[in-house]
């Protein structure tokens, strides 16, 4: 050590007299340990000094599947994330530190620990001294060996990703969104598509992540049992048929030999074991993790998996070194989900702090909530009966994709499996944890019979009872932060986090926080705001749009966002609607708009498009027809299939083709994907059926001519039938009318046939088809003004209720009708058919699938993953 590198220790005669705490990770588990020391007052015992790998503050990796899926369609850069957003994403944002007098080294690596002068060494070629070192080094993914995998020593070839980090996340997105600078190959048939190796947790959330993207995804495990660190056989076959359900192709018991690269040195394929190969621009490796210990093995610590340490998480080497997270080894576990490495975390602090000298951390039991891929999934203990005396409960319901079990020995709850329906988890958790007494009738644990009381309300639950696993959170905290003052379900959720992981405990935490609050108080004021960035309910939103004059997503962001920065999740509500308030004038940013709506077309799982042609009321002609027959034999459009809404689509048109098959159609876009007016089903009425009470057919062509096209809230779908038998299905759409003896027209609004099942209620009897029109287009236009972003007709009518609907629209009792009919009238005087005016790219890549390669001098880049394994 030379004099400029000597480390100089604070002293009783140097003005800050505490102790040096230094934190080497920067990750979930080691600012969870500061956060437990923080609150034991730790700040007043040291000067605390933390150093991340990673530029950023702290962020919650679990919301990294998120991150991935939810950008779909946009180019994520990592400037985009300078870790200072008060985002969800960021637990503890820079500026936490500094609020707490931490000195924060983002982006610094500790490359080796000197325990006998206490000091650690930056690769910055900064020395710090410590007093107290906690190692949260956490871990890495796994690369197994494999031909292809590697550009050089230190980076994956491109179009290799691991799945680990926020930059991994950004990597990706940049990737599949065509970036020059990491750009994938598009195979010769048009479609992108992925392989992923590994079908645990972090491989299925990926695999999801990517197809929100519209690649064609696949899995690729080597047994054949999905998550088979969490689940047993069974289980994973519910999950697998789910997963495929939603479009993923499983290869199950395959192993991956080779990554095949193409003429460009990226990667254009994978090879398996058997020798078959599966084309792909894109490969992510999720074969596992490993943990950091290369730190620790360097400076002297005992490592085996993983650093060895005692009951009190102190390096069993050095009773100055603490150890947390999954680099630590205790009695011969390392653990990898968030439940026990809080608790390490806690035991740490009481140690670390003299909050409880004599703290140990004696192992965890298991007990898991997941949502793996949008499905959700909860593991506790032992999978499958392990003794021909334990008990076992099961119940698979594969059409729901269901499955569940409880595992019972000696009268104790041993082990719990849950898959699509987790409603039992907290319950079945509470029970695992306690050893608590079990109902005698066994199926009571998976299902609520009769009036017996299981114990299973949220008022009911201990205080000890975790509610969220993914940080840490019980009922007590929960209500101890009603009672410290929080009066609804989101503030409770922003001081714990509760609810802020995978998400899969929200509705656990919200009946939680409403049993605490009494019933009162418990609605929250985020949940009136229009969209999330902006305070404000949609009227007094619409009011301040109108009175500044914002025409744009990006004036509105800066005019009324409290911190005048654009917010990704409100760009799509905030799009449409400034496009109803100003048809004429609203300024097109087409990065506010999904996919759909910037092609025109709906996209499919496997990243091709669907096309349909409006046909006005259902109604159709043999040219019509034969043109279709032409384009589709012309661009060999693989399924040509009849909607449910009586069109004809076109499936499986490649985004690049999209244009030249409007062209060949020249027929005007049946806007079968947007949040709009969609389509008018009708029967034959008057025209030919021997019932019909009146002309459906041409009433359902006039809808949908005058409305096409109107953009609302969320999409529109409307019936006409002829007489009351209601073959049009009119009583549950959105909007429907049914002809009445007169002939007189009963218009119906709210309905549903979907997921939700609903009866449209009557808003009105009318006696003229001119006075059905205009009645329908005003209702229309009040949803649109008044529905919040998303909701539908069927929860927006029992929302304002139908006789407030009544007077306003019908009876005009609130001098509403004019004005709701002109501003109408303008929308429609300002429609454009899309098919017709988008001949030409708006935007690079909005018809093609990689932005213009741009030639980059290629500047060496080190690589923060480290070597390969």
């Amino acid at each position: 050590m030379t004099a400029l590198e000597e480390p100089t220790h604070r002293t009783a005669t140097d003005r800050d007299t505490r102790a040096e705490l230094v934190v080497v990770g920067n990750g979930m588990s080691g600012a969870r340990a500061l956060e437990e020391i923080l609150a034991r007052g730790g700040d007043e015992m040291f000067a605390i000094t933390v150093f991340g790998d990673e530029p950023y503050g702290n962020y919650n990796r679990i919301l990294l599947s998120e991150v991935l899926a939810n950008a779909a369609g946009q180019v994520v850069d990592n400037d985009d994330v300078d870790g200072d957003d008060e985002d969800e994403l960021f637990l503890n944002p820079r500026a936490w530190y500094d609020d707490n007098g931490i000195t924060l080294h983002a982006g610094v690596r500790v490359v080796r620990i000197d325990r006998h002068a206490k000091v650690v060494y930056g690769d910055d070629g900064s020395v710090t001294p410590y007093d107290t070192l906690v190692l949260a080094t956490g871990s890495r993914s796994f690369f197994p060996p494999m031909d292809g995998m590697w550009a050089s020593d230190t980076e994956l070839t491109p179009g290799v990703f691991g799945f680990r980090s926020l930059d991994d996340a950004t990597g990706m997105l940049r990737h599949v969104a065509g970036d020059a600078a990491m750009r994938s190959s598009t195979r010769e048939d048009g479609k992108r598509s992925a392989v992923v190796i590994g079908g645990g947790l972090l491989g299925l959330e990926a695999a999801a992540g990517l197809q929100a993207h519209g690649l064609a995804v696949h899995v690729v495990h080597p047994t054949e049992v999905l998550m088979n660190q969490q689940l047993e056989a069974q289980a994973s076959a519910v999950l697998r048929s789910k997963l495929e359900d939603m479009g993923m192709h499983m290869h199950l018991g395959v192993k991956t030999s080779e990554i095949l690269l193409g003429d460009d040195g990226a990667v254009s394929g994978v090879r398996f074991t058997d020798g078959s190969t599966l084309g792909c621009d894109t490969v992510v490796v999720t074969a596992g993790i490993r943990p950091n210990i290369g730190l620790a093995v360097v400076s002297g610590l005992e490592t085996q998996r993983a650093i060895v340490v005692d009951d009190r998480m102190r390096s069993v080497d050095d009773d100055d070194i603490f150890v947390v997270g999954e680099c630590a080894q205790h009695r011969g576990e390392v653990y990898g989900v968030v439940g026990p490495l809080w608790e390490q975390a806690a035991v740490l602090a009481d140690v670390v702090t003299g909050a409880d000298p004599g703290a140990e951390y004696h192992g965890s039991r298991l007990a898991t909530k997941l949502k793996v891929a949008g499905v959700d999934v909860a593991q506790m203990g032992v999978k499958s009966p392990e003794r021909e005396s334990d008990e076992f409960v099961q119940f698979s319901e594969t059409g729901r994709g269901v499955y569940q079990t409880v595992v019972i020995r000696d009268g104790t709850l041993i082990g719990a499996t849950l898959v699509g329906d987790i409603s039992k988890a907290a319950a079945l958790t509470q029970a695992f944890d306690s050893r608590s007494a079990l109902p005698e009738e066994r199926i009571r644990l998976l299902f609520d019979l009769g009036s017996a009381d299981d114990g299973t309300s949220a008022a009911d639950l201990p205080d000890d009872t975790q509610i969220c696993n993914c940080n840490g959170v019980s009922k007590g905290d929960l209500v101890a932060c009603v009672e410290g003052g929080a009066e609804s379900v989101s503030a409770c959720m922003a001081a714990t986090r509760a609810g802020k992981g995978c998400g899969s405990c929200k509705g656990l935490v919200t009946e939680v926080v409403e049993a605490a609050l009494g019933g009162e108080g418990a609605a929250d004021p985020a949940d009136s705001y229009y969209v999330p960035a902006i305070p404000m309910d949609k009227p007094t939103l619409m009011a301040e749009i109108r009175s500044r004059g914002l025409t744009s997503v990006s004036a509105v962001f800066e005019a009324l966002a409290p911190d005048g920065k654009d917010h990704v999740g409100s760009k799509m509500g905030l799009t449409a609607l400034l496009r109803m308030m100003w048809p004429d004038d609203v300024v097109d940013e087409r990065d506010g708009r999904f996919i759909n709506d910037r092609v025109h077309g709906n996209i499919q799982r496997d990243g091709t498009f669907s096309v349909v042609p409006r046909m006005s009321g259902g109604v159709t002609t043999p040219a019509q027809l034969r043109r279709i027959a032409d384009v589709a034999e012309k661009h060999d459009i693989p399924m040509v299939k009849l909607t449910g809404g009586q069109r004809i689509d076109l499936l499986g048109v490649p985004k690049e083709k999209l244009q030249e098959v409007w062209a060949d159609l020249d027929m005007p876009s049946g806007w079968a994907y947007g949040k709009s007016f969609r389509t008018v089903k009708t029967c034959v009425g008057t025209d030919f059926c021997r019932f019909g009470l009146g002309d459906s057919t041409q009433l359902g062509i006039d809808l949908e001519e005058r409305y096409k096209g109107i953009e609302g809230p969320a999409k529109m779908k409307l019936g006409v039938s002829g007489c009351p038998r209601n073959c049009a299905e009119s009583m549950v759409k959105d909007v429907g009318l049914v002809a009445i003896e007169g002939p007189r027209w009963q218009i119906y609004v709210g309905g549903a046939a979907g997921a939700t099942v609903r009866q449209g209620e009557v808003l009105a009897t009318v006696d003229s088809h001119d006075e059905a029109l205009r009645l329908v287009g005003r209702f229309l236009q009040y949803y649109r003004e008044h529905a919040n972003w998303l909701e539908r007709t069927y929860d927006f009518v029992p929302r304002m209720g139908l006789e407030y609907l009544k007077a306003v629209v019908v009876d005009d009792a609130e001098g509403l009708a004019d004005g709701l009919d002109a501003r109408m009238q303008e929308a429609v005087d300002a429609y454009a058919d899309p098919w017709a005016t988008d001949q030409r790219e708006r935007t690079p890549g909005q018809f093609h699938d990689a932005l213009p390669i741009i030639p980059l001098p290629q500047v060496p880049v080190r690589s923060s993953s480290g070597s390969p394994a």
